[in-house]
């Protein structure tokens, strides 16, 4: 199991990407917000559909993943990094995630998304930014 890292920007994170790609020689895979199916529970202000949702590049072997926090979202420099974790078994997903949340704090309970049948999103105890997701290949 490989733990990859997300790196969030405040509305520029194509410049970044792009900046990236250049130096590591990489091209990067990219999603936006507009991209995403249409959800009339969470709709999507125009502003923000050209904003990265995901977005993964290969630098020196190591997939680092990068996206957009739209503007309603808190966003700090400096505390904009969470680490992800794909597991092969909802149970390990389920297992890690309630191990990771005691004493912090659950942003995104585990959950059915349309790029894996098993996501969730939380901050622990010590300020970290966890993703703990069903493997895609698995999903």
């Amino acid at each position: 199991m490989a733990v990859d890292v997300y790196v969030n920007f405040r509305g520029n994170c194509r410049e970044a990407l792009d900046f990236y790609a250049k130096i590591f020689g990489s091209v990067p895979k990219i999603m936006t917000f507009g991209d995403a199916p249409p959800n009339p529970n969470f709709p999507i202000a125009e502003e923000v559909k050209k904003l990265i949702m995901n977005s993964s590049l290969n630098i020196n072997g190591s997939n680092v993943m990068f996206s957009d926090v739209p503007p309603d979202r808190p966003f700090a420099a400096g505390n904009n990094i969470s680490l992800v974790l794909a597991f092969n078994s909802i149970d390990q997903v389920q297992s890690i995630f309630n191990q990771l949340k005691e004493g912090g704090r659950v942003d995104m309970e585990l959950q059915a998304t349309f790029w894996t049948k098993c996501y969730g999103f939380l901050v622990d105890k010590f300020g970290i930014g966890w993703q703990i997701m069903l493997d895609t290949e698995q999903a």
